[in-house]
């Protein structure tokens, strides 16, 4: 199976180019990466255009900023794996994590993988308390509504089979994607995990 890497960037001159490097070291997959940069201003864009690798299949620059959403809708007219990821530019989530988030769709075990930074036995990013009482809010919100059992909805940890993601019209331009995708793969009776 082919893995098509989603890379939304918004100002990270200070960690884009270790990501993408940490990306590219993961040797044991089939790849390529899109790099969608939303019209960065401190310096993210310029290091983009000097990364090179055969496996960075497409570098995109938007005009102005748009946000997190459509940068995503940028990036997805160009993927030709089977499956998606979607690996924000922050640092926040390590590749190395890719077979933990990768295995259940590549065995069928599922459609949709959503990640979480509450769970598992793994290292935790710590998050201002605030932050994690709106996630708690906003996530029982979307599990009320859509009847899943998430425990981390804005999770940026998300990977999909191909062929669910372009099924899916996507609207939101800004953060509202986080939930938007969510309610959607949830009235697609997909097997999600």
């Amino acid at each position: 199976m082919k893995l098509s890497i989603l890379i939304p960037v918004f100002n990270e001159k200070k960690t884009i180019k270790k990501i993408i490097l940490k990306v590219l070291s993961i040797k044991h997959l089939k790849k390529e990466i899109i790099i969608i940069d939303d019209y960065s201003s401190d310096g993210s864009r310029e290091i983009i255009k000097k990364m090179n690798s055969n496996q960075i299949k497409k570098k995109i620059f938007h005009s102005k900023n748009l946000g997190k959403g459509a940068a995503i809708k940028s990036g997805l007219r160009f993927i030709s794996g089977d499956v998606v990821i979607i690996q924000d530019a922050d640092l926040e989530y390590d590749p190395t994590d890719y077979k933990k988030i990768l295995s259940p769709l590549f065995d069928g075990r599922a459609d949709v993988v959503f990640g979480s930074r509450f769970l598992g036995d793994g290292e935790k990013r710590v998050l201002y308390f605030w932050h994690r009482v709106g996630n708690f809010i906003l996530t029982l919100l979307s599990n009320s509504l859509s009847n899943l059992n998430l425990t981390d909805m804005e999770v940026g940890y998300k990977a999909f089979k191909t062929k669910i993601l372009k099924e899916i019209k996507l609207n939101e331009n800004r953060f509202g994607f986080e939930p938007e995708i969510t309610a959607k793969i949830a009235k697609k009776k997909t097997k999600n995990f």
